[in-house]
């Protein structure tokens, strides 16, 4: 026996008069923060917990490797070069490419080479007691941060799960669709409170609820805090994905926004430009203590990376402390002179370039050091937190069995063209900058189609009872009552 289908008098039947304002959008902004929320969370929930366990690899880092990163502390060091031959002696079939020395006392100094066999953008990092000269241990380096193994593995599973360039898809998925899910959210709570001006009942849950309106409350709220976060995580998180990062990278190119870098032509070094500055048929060179002694005279202090000569011949010293206030200054010395032949000042990067420098620094847990990778963690953990009460208000708004019932269909058919035309042309513009969230997007469209239309099939075919009232999921006090026969009904008839 077929069961009765409810009517449902919608757009799907009859078409309501276009409005342009908020109550027009308000159903188009719900449904679509329903779908995304409910289809993208997983994505989202992976990145946060993955992110939660990155926020915390900095202190597990200096907790694993303190034999190699720490020493007893003590007045005396013995020259730079010597600490840079010792490592070499350590590991012969390595090229030196840049040593950190040692940043302060009880710090070991860092020399990084190049060893066949190892992974891209990974170098063979020695640790060598800057006091006695002697090598403390030796690890695989990673990327320009420096990683060492844990925190390394703990990054590549946040940024790809470990599966490589196919990997990177599900970040990218989930940076490219956070900002719009965090928007909606936002505009919904805000459109919730713009009749209460009382600070409290935007800022924080409201006291005495139960149920969904309970749910919804701490949702709304802690949302409201994080959006900031959220929005920030989205954007900077872009940069890194395979797609969109292209595009942004082309975009910064063609506005002049990319990152300078120092050059300089100091002669004729072309002994210097294959390595490590110490065979015998290299061209005289001043040594490394020499380069730090130039560039210190030009104001640099540690952390230092000292980087050696490639393919202009030079020695380029860079400050690496990446914590605020930021010092990333950089100079380029000629090894045969030990004069600096090129300066390269963070203060005159363009105000783009230093924004985009901020801004991975501050996705890195770089910016303010601990205080940004506890800022970090609490972002992780709200994503989370929204994320779990996000499914919790959609399990209450189910019937006895199944799925919730989906927001009304149609929506869009309320709203005004003057404001449905721009919108449409913004989606077509950011889904083409956005790969993968234009991507989704349409096939979130196609499916929800579809769905639309078997479910026009069905009530066409099927005798139809009076619709009960349904409030929308944000003024509810409490969940539907699993037992009525309207509920039953819906649960055996309901589509999503």
């Amino acid at each position: 026996m077929t069961a009765p289908v409810i009517a449902r008098p919608d757009a799907e039947t009859t078409a309501p008069p276009r409005r342009a304002g908020w109550a027009a959008l308000r159903p188009l902004v719900l449904r679509l923060h329903f779908y995304a929320g409910i289809l993208i969370a997983p994505f989202l929930l992976v990145a946060a917990l993955t992110g939660l366990l990155y926020a915390t690899s900095f202190q597990v880092e200096k907790v694993v490797y303190r034999h190699e990163l720490t020493v007893p502390a003590r007045a005396a060091q013995v020259p730079l070069a010597q600490q840079v031959a010792a490592a070499r002696a350590e590991h012969p079939e390595g090229t030196v490419t840049a040593v950190r020395p040692s940043a302060g006392p009880g710090q070991t100094t860092r020399v990084l080479l190049n060893v066949p066999g190892l992974a891209e953008s990974t170098q063979l990092a020695v640790f060598v007691d800057p006091h006695t000269g002697r090598v403390r241990g030796t690890l695989e380096s990673y990327g320009g941060s420096g990683a060492l193994p844990v925190r390394a593995w703990i990054s590549s599973l946040h940024r790809n799960l470990h599966l490589g360039e196919t990997g990177r898809l599900y970040s990218e998925l989930a940076a490219s669709w956070l900002w719009v899910v965090a928007l909606g959210g936002l505009l919904l709570w805000l459109g919730r409170r713009r009749s209460d001006r009382r600070l409290r009942r935007l800022l924080a849950p409201e006291r005495g609820t139960r149920g969904l309106r309970r749910l919804v409350s701490w949702h709304g709220a802690i949302g409201l805090w994080a959006v900031a976060g959220l929005l920030f995580l989205s954007a900077t998180g872009l940069t890194w994905s395979k797609y969109a990062g292209e595009n942004v990278d082309e975009l910064r190119t063609a506005l002049g926004w990319s990152t300078p870098a120092i050059s300089a032509s100091s002669g004729d070094h072309g002994s210097h430009a294959h390595g490590a500055g110490a065979s015998a048929s290299t061209a005289r060179d001043v040594g490394v203590d020499q380069v730090l002694r130039a560039a210190s005279a030009k104001g640099l202090s540690g952390p230092l990376e000292v980087v050696w000569p490639g393919e202009d011949g030079t020695y380029v010293v860079k400050e690496i402390d990446k914590q605020w206030p930021q010092r990333l200054d950089q100079v380029a010395v000629d090894p045969a002179t030990g004069h600096v032949v090129a300066e390269l000042r963070f203060a005159d990067y363009p105000l783009a370039a230093k924004l985009t420098r901020w801004g991975i620094d501050g996705h890195m847990g770089l910016l303010f050091g601990l205080v940004n990778q506890l800022l970090l963690a609490a972002l992780a953990a709200g994503v989370i937190t929204l994320i779990v009460l996000g499914y919790r208000m959609w399990w209450r708004r189910r019937p006895t069995r199944g799925f919730a019932r989906p927001y009304q269909r149609g929506a869009w058919r309320q709203v005004h063209w003057a404001v449905l035309v721009p919108l449409a042309a913004i989606a077509l513009g950011v889904g083409y900058f956005l790969p993968l969230m234009g991507i989704s997007l349409a096939a979130f469209l196609l499916i929800d189609a579809l769905l639309g239309l078997r479910s026009r099939k069905a009530a066409a075919a099927a005798p139809t009872v009076p619709q009960p009232a349904t409030p929308s999921h944000l003024d509810e006090e409490k969940p539907q009552n699993p037992d009525t026969p309207e509920t039953a009904t819906r649960t055996k008839n309901n589509t999503p």
